[in-house]
């Protein structure tokens, strides 16, 4: 299994062991409420009321996130954020309770600049057809983290006070913004994509005089920027009608895949079952994900990407219609394994296809708006579940299950479609781009055979569509895909 993360750059092992800690440290949502209603002694519509607000604040964070970093730089938006989190969360205990109306939104929409950010750098500084294992990578460390985290909350709330909770949050979220600073350089040249997959692309400094060291760069405003204003996303988005049916899948079945924290244990509470069994059922959850997420990113990485996000959506409907049955322990075991089997699937196989979609000068915007959609079920999966549970409890498990399974047969039928070739979303990919600023050029060329384009790029086209491209050897990185103009180096 090592030999498939061979090709990994070091800068995402390192990115990802900040991310791990972080993670760990990252128990605040779990408690949010219980410190709310007991140590601030908010009532509970009022916590409610600050909780909703909060978390519409972290999906807003996320659909946003990339859209600064195309304009300002991926590194030094995620640096940005994660000193703005850290120091609202270390500070939050200090603060009167009005203003935790305005500072725990505000933390928690940087928290979610801060996730898409961190996966706009990730598909930057990682060459195309090494993604999926480099968001297994992070998602696997970060969910190890959080399984570890929220007991270790516990202990410190029981312990000590719920005021550490916030404080060590913010202690943590600052520790990743140090980190990220320094195993990320702001300076010093960026391979290509094509550099990358032949020899590795480190994403940190070894001191070497003669600039061989791989950093990845920061803001710029004569080439983020003017990528940034190159025309709008929606031509891109309409020049890519798979990704924008993969939105719309993932949205809606992150609707329903949220219903094991909402709608879930109200169920199985209903059927007799105690807090205790939910517990371990969510344990299940974690255990299965922390087996199986990367040997399944080596397995799947050669298989086309709709169809494993396709079969993925599948499973998630698969297991809320093994509720159907009722809530025997057989059940609802087999709905968990479903579940993560689902997730393993389609989220990271999801996030890379839309890394690779992206035109270089809106990666940020595309990981954005998957990273938007993936969390939309936060904010609307328990009212739309709640109220449809309330309404008519035997009707949520078959419409989950019909849902989910409507949008993997809507991912797997684009998957089936043939290729086509992509059209210009507007002049400025048209023309030949050799500079420092210039996006993916020659898009109206014929992807479907992998033929030359335009340009002189070689092209390739495998399985469903998705173009991978190899720059010349000699081109150096646009400055908008790391977020910065290279700079000069002393000597």
């Amino acid at each position: 299994m090592l030999q498939g993360f061979r090709e990994v750059p070091r800068a995402v092992w390192l990115l990802s062991a900040g991310v791990f800690v972080n993670a760990v440290a990252s128990f605040t949502f779990v408690f949010v409420f219980v410190y709310l209603t007991g140590p601030r002694g908010l009532g509970i519509p009022v916590a409610g009321l600050v909780t909703g607000i909060g978390g519409i604040g972290a999906v807003a964070g996320n659909f946003t996130g990339g859209w600064y970093g195309d304009r300002y730089g991926h590194r030094r938006v995620l640096l940005t954020a994660s000193v703005l989190a850290g120091t609202a969360l270390a500070l939050l205990p200090l603060l009167p309770a009005a203003a935790l109306y305005a500072v725990l939104p505000l933390a928690q929409y940087a928290l979610g600049v801060v996730r898409s950010a961190n996966s706009a750098l990730v598909a930057v500084i990682v060459p195309t057809g090494v993604r999926r294992q480099a968001f297994a990578v992070v998602r696997c460390v970060s969910n190890g983290g959080f399984t570890l985290g929220a007991p270790l909350g516990g202990l410190i709330a029981t312990g000590l006070s719920y005021d550490w909770l916030f404080v060590a949050d913010g202690v943590g979220t600052l520790f990743f913004a140090l980190w990220t600073a320094r195993v990320v350089p702001a300076r010093g040249a960026a391979r290509t994509p094509a550099d990358a997959s032949a020899g590795g692309l480190d994403g940190v400094s070894d001191g070497s005089p003669d600039g061989s060291a791989d950093e990845v760069s920061d803001g710029s405003p004569s080439g983020a920027r003017s990528g940034a204003r190159r025309g709008g996303i929606w031509p891109e988005l309409r020049a890519r009608p798979a990704v924008l049916v993969l939105l719309g899948a993932v949205l809606v079945v992150d609707i329903i895949y949220r219903q094991q924290y909402s709608t879930f244990p109200l169920f199985l509470a209903d059927h007799g079952l105690a807090t205790g069994a939910y517990g371990l059922i969510i344990a299940l959850n974690g255990a299965v994900i922390l087996v199986l997420e990367l040997p399944a990113a080596v397995a799947l990485r050669n298989r086309p990407p709709l169809r494993v996000v396709g079969l993925g959506l599948l499973f998630v409907g698969a297991g809320y219609a093994a509720l159907l049955s009722g809530a025997g322990a057989g059940a609802v075991i087999s709905m968990m394994v479903l579940l993560s089997l689902g997730e393993i699937c389609y989220k990271t196989t999801a996030m890379a296809y839309v890394a690779d979609q992206a035109p270089s000068h809106a990666v940020g915007r595309f990981q954005s708006l998957y990273a938007g959609v993936s969390v939309s079920g936060v904010v609307l999966g328990a009212p739309l579940g709640g109220a449809l549970y309330s309404a008519a409890p035997g009707l949520l498990w078959p419409l989950c299950a019909a849902l989910a399974g409507a949008a993997g047969g809507a991912v797997l039928w684009m998957s089936a479609k043939p290729a086509r070739p992509a059209k210009p979303a507007g002049p400025a990919h048209g023309a030949a781009g050799g500079g420092g600023n210039g996006g993916k050029v020659g898009d109206g060329g014929n992807v479907g055979d992998g033929g030359a384009i335009g340009d002189g790029r070689d092209r390739e086209t495998v399985g469903n569509g998705t173009r991978h491209e190899q720059r010349p050897a000699h081109e150096q990185r646009p400055a908008h895909e790391t977020g910065s103009r290279p700079r000069p180096v002393a000597g």
